[in-house]
């Protein structure tokens, strides 16, 4: 490898050695990756909102990064840290899990979230999946299978396991497009599209019977019950904030990968009929489609504490680090082959899902959503195929997922 990025990443900030974010689109790996890991392991980037930043790109130092308590996820959230970009959202969300321990809300969202609950709630993933490919079926090609079942399937099975009342999946979808925007400065949309949703959540939290509701809505408002929520109002926004959050942070997530799932297998036809064939291998199928799909766009951030080194670099107290989820996953030093796609690898220890102490906890979740949508696709739609070439996918920009902005099928 030279020692100058390639191709379309020669033009970088003064002081920097790559333009930063890479490139939006989610089916290709960014040819930055490859000469990050060989040339620059820790190398200097500027984020959007203008900070410095050390961006990580193999696999041993984005593993240490994500579990060394050195480098905080918390820390993000103090007043004059550096930022990825300009938050859309209150920054405090980021301390929001270790507040739901702090106030014994842990057992309500791990209950929500356990192995047990999303067993129990898998048959209603999956009648809601067969419900959606009917419709589409009726339809008729093409179709937008982003806007006709992976958007409202991935809505239905949040409000599944949230308690929320999946009538209004479309109102909770379409929040998302402000609030997970990535941008270089405030602005004044974001704000009111935070209240609206967390309006919507209090109005649930506070209704009457709110109590008997089922999943974490219900689990939250016996908490709010116990704790007196209606008299202090600090847990009272708390709870809500909770709901509110889990139910963005659940569907961009799952949506943005499911979709990039999708996406993959159409552009691989030998492996996607072979899944059709062996719906038994859905578990390693999913895992490798976790760890060669780009829907994290953007990096995991976190701060260092103290001063360090990463990779012979010195890092100092306060420095933003930038895990590359992409370049660990695809790092040659741990997978073997990393740019073919799998579905039998075994073993695949990827970063989809963080590492440490901020493992995602709805890995399970994740997982059921994904399974449960593909095996139902691939059984009832075997000849689905995307009905416009790769270079005419529309990538959607500014936001914090790589995704498509449709994605166009026939079968």
């Amino acid at each position: 490898m030279s020692g100058q990025p390639p191709g379309e990443q020669t033009a970088h900030p003064a002081g920097t050695d790559v333009a930063f974010p890479l490139s939006r689109r989610g089916d290709v790996v960014p040819d930055a990756c490859a000469w990050l890991r060989d040339e620059r392991p820790v190398a200097r980037v500027r984020t959007l909102a203008g900070d410095p930043a050390w961006l990580v790109s193999t696999y041993e130092l984005a593993t240490r990064v994500l579990e060394d308590e050195t480098f905080s996820l918390s820390a993000t959230a103090a007043p004059g840290a550096r930022q990825q970009y300009a938050p859309t959202f209150p920054i405090q969300i980021r301390k929001n899990l270790s507040r739901i321990k702090d106030e014994g809300m842990r057992d309500a969202v791990m209950q929500a979230l356990s192995p047990r609950a999303i067993k129990e709630a898998t048959g209603q993933f999956r009648r809601r999946a067969e419900a959606l490919i009917d419709e589409v079926l009726a339809e008729g090609p093409p179709v937008d299978l982003k806007a006709r079942f992976t958007d409202p399937y991935t809505a239905q099975v949040m409000c599944t396991v949230l308690g929320l009342p999946d009538d209004d999946w479309r109102r909770l979808m379409s929040g998302l497009d402000i609030s997970i925007m990535t941008a270089p400065r405030p602005f004044e949309g974001a704000l009111a599209n935070w209240e609206k949703g967390m309006a919507y959540m209090a109005g649930l939290l506070r209704a009457p019977g709110a109590t008997e509701a089922p999943g974490l809505l219900g689990a939250l408002a016996r908490v709010r019950a116990d704790s007196g929520g209606e008299e202090d109002a600090d847990t009272d926004e708390h709870l809500t904030m909770t709901l509110h959050s889990l139910f963005e942070a659940g569907a961009v997530s799952t949506s943005a990968f499911l979709t990039l799932a999708i996406m993959l297998l159409l552009r691989d036809t030998g492996q996607r009929r072979w899944l059709g064939d062996h719906p038994e291998a859905i578990g390693p199928a999913v895992e490798e489609l976790l760890r060669y799909n780009l829907s994290i766009g953007d990096a995991l951030p976190r701060i260092a504490t103290r001063d360090t080194e990463l990779g012979g670099t010195p890092v100092a107290a306060g420095d933003l680090v930038l895990v590359l989820v992409e370049g660990a996953n695809h790092d040659p030093a741990v997978f073997r082959d990393p740019g073919r796609l799998d579905l039998t690898r075994t073993p695949n220890p990827h970063l989809a899902f963080g590492s440490g102490r901020h493992y995602c906890p709805a890995t399970t979740l994740a997982r059921a959503h994904a399974a449960t949508a593909l095996t139902a696709l691939l059984a009832r739609l075997p000849g689905l195929r995307l009905a416009v070439p790769d270079e005419e996918i529309g990538w959607r920009s500014g936001w914090i997922k790589r995704t498509p902005e449709r994605l166009p099928v026939l079968w």
